[in-house]
């Protein structure tokens, strides 16, 4: 993901150790101490109770308002019946804000509520009676001033059937016949950075990895062996490329099939990933980009989300480099192990900068207004072409076009992997955080040798076309435009946080549009059938003035919406191999596809 996320940390020595150590002491001994029950979780409440010791008059706890994703989506909204103690005394309490409460009292102060969460995905919190998914964040309040102190997470009421797995937290079973839990983490950061799976799934290592790396698995539609290879590859490619793992041992939780409710995709944690997707022919590319986070993202952090505030938005103009350059290298991952052909690579960065193109707002929102924008993306109007453009999008574009002038200025004697790595060095493994744009650019520059403030002002920063061809043909590569016409429904469709299908975006004066479809409208039915996954997609199939039947529920109402397909021209990118091209830009183009670099005078590559 995507999403957010949160930066600070200890090594991964500091964490085993620190684990290790507390995991054995008298667990009374934590700070702040968190114990939820989970039953009956057909109910979807997850009933919560917080210690806090050493209170003085009087503590402020909070609830996060946003988490996993740049969105504030308010989890106190979830919360029920708020309550206080000291031992059996009953503590006035009073809720200042819409997240934040007072509590008067002495010595340690029991806080209580209930929190009602079922929505499936990596960037939400789900209990039912199949499964537990929690981002702790959204379920766990904190004392603001008091983030950094030891906490406990003891889970309770855990039905007989099921397993439980907290990812990149050592647990212990205290009382193994009353189903109980303990998760233990140095700080309130660290123990929400750790998602946690409940429920019955498949676990497994990943073989021939050193640290190991495990997998969770809930659902079906899935096979082990394909899955496991991919990982294999994945992890160990990435590892290799960055200089070592960073971690004592990662977690993958991974949805598939009927279990990936909810919004699809990855999210990213200090060293583990959640993952929900259909079916594992699609998770390689989401793996692939949330390990890499390991690096960019989770080590190498911009300074703008540092220290994480749970309370309000935090804005960076970083995204297009934390999260385009991660699927860059996400993409550079799979073809350069053989998960992709060249061809699934060329395809993929067609698809991209065809996107990207076809969209107005790339006219006039930059790279770094677009991460700006991120806190805008819940809302339907603001992801139309002609409102937005995504920095996952133009911020991959971008890393490809970086790598390309790199290594043409160096006599593909440095890449874009040399930029990563020493980042790194000056700011990953030192925790240190950089600059937004500006350390990407020093960085950039001291790795190719000269300048590249007219590369950022122009094309991060600004908004002029990208020189396509003449940094392609650096590369050997060519690109091709074709232009297509094909039927068009004249919206877009995506599934909210119940997995509903949902009107998202209607084109102005598209047939949809006069047929009085209208954003937010719940499709139940799509010519008398399931709607498709790909609305788009689905057209492409049929003809212009073809018949399509919408069974709609608006305002608790069901109406049916009839239109006909419409058509639009789209201009097609494509990216082609230049037979005719030169030795080196030839030689740059294979260091792309297999992440080497080899200068003219050298005889070996890296």
């Amino acid at each position: 993901m995507t999403g957010s996320s949160f930066w600070r940390r200890l090594s991964g020595t500091a964490i085993s150790l620190f684990l290790y150590f507390s995991i054995t002491a008298d667990p009374a001994r934590a700070t702040i101490r968190y114990e939820v029950s989970l039953i009956p979780p057909e109910q979807h409440l997850f009933h919560v109770s917080m210690q806090i010791p050493d209170v003085k008059d009087e503590v402020i706890v909070q609830l996060a308002a946003w988490n996993a994703l740049y969105q504030i989506r308010d989890f106190s909204a979830h919360v029920q019946r708020v309550e206080a103690f000291a031992g059996a005394d009953t503590l006035p309490i009073e809720k200042l804000d819409k997240q934040t409460w007072r509590v008067r009292g002495n010595g340690t102060v029991t806080v209580r509520y209930a929190t009602f969460w079922d929505e499936g995905g990596p960037f939400a919190t789900q209990l039912n009676a199949d499964h537990a998914f929690i981002n702790p964040a959204m379920i766990l309040m904190y004392v603001p001033e008091r983030r950094s102190e030891t906490v406990q997470l003891d889970i309770s009421d855990l039905p007989h059937e099921w397993q439980i797995a907290g990812a990149a937290l050592q647990q212990i079973d205290l009382r193994s016949r009353l189903r109980f839990f303990s998760f233990v983490a140095p700080s309130y950061d660290q123990l929400t950075d750790a998602p946690i799976e409940a429920g019955s799934f498949v676990q497994f290592d990943v073989p021939a990895l050193d640290p190991p790396v495990r997998a969770i698995v809930h659902g079906n539609d899935w096979n082990r062996k394909r899955v496991e290879e991919a990982l294999r590859r994945i992890c160990a490619y990435e590892v290799k490329l960055m200089d070592g793992a960073p971690y004592p041992h990662y977690t993958f939780i991974m949805h598939f099939g009927k279990a990936a409710t909810g919004a699809g995709g990855g999210m990213e944690h200090a060293d583990s990933t959640a993952i929900s997707v259909r079916s594992d022919e699609d998770f390689a590319n989401v793996a692939a980009h949330e390990f890499f986070h390991l690096w960019n993202v989770k080590r190498i952090h911009p300074a703008s989300l540092d220290p994480v505030d749970y309370a309000t938005e935090q804005y960076t103009r970083s995204l297009w480099f934390a999260e385009g350059v991660t699927s860059t290298y996400a993409a550079y991952t799979l073809v350069r192990t053989g998960l992709w052909s060249k061809g699934q690579f060329y395809g993929d960065l067609s698809e991209q900068i065809s996107e990207l193109e076809e969209r107005p707002a790339n006219q006039w929102q930059s790279a770094e207004q677009s991460s700006l924008d991120a806190w805008l993306e819940k809302y339907p109007l603001y992801n139309r072409p002609e409102n937005s453009v995504s920095y996952y999008t133009k911020g991959q574009v971008l890393g490809v076009l970086l790598d390309i002038l790199i290594r043409d200025r160096t006599d593909d004697e440095k890449s874009l992997d040399d930029l990563l790595r020493s980042m790194n060095e000056e700011f990953g493994k030192p925790n240190k955080s950089y600059r937004d744009s500006l350390d990407v650019r020093l960085t950039a520059e001291k790795v190719a040798g000269g300048s590249f403030e007219d590369f950022f002002h122009k094309y991060v920063a600004g908004v002029e076309p990208f020189p396509y061809q003449r940094v392609l043909s650096m590369a050997g590569l060519k690109l091709k435009t074709v232009e297509r016409k094909h039927p068009t429904v004249g919206f877009s469709i995506g599934r909210d946080e119940t997995g509903s299908v949902m009107i998202r975006s209607i084109d102005r004066g598209a047939p949809a549009d006069l047929a009085g479809l209208r954003v937010d409208d719940v499709i139940v039915s799509w010519n008398g059938a399931e709607p498709p996954r790909n609305s788009e997609r689905w057209a492409y199939g049929h003809r212009k003035g073809s018949t399509l039947r919408l069974g709609i529920r608006r305002d608790e109402k069901n109406v049916t919406v009839e239109l006909t397909l419409g058509e639009m021209v789209q201009t097609l990118y494509g990216i082609t191999e230049d037979d005719g091209a030169g030795e080196k830009a030839k030689r740059i183009r294979e260091g792309i596809l297999r992440g080497t670099t080899q200068p003219v005078t050298a005889s070996v590559h890296r």
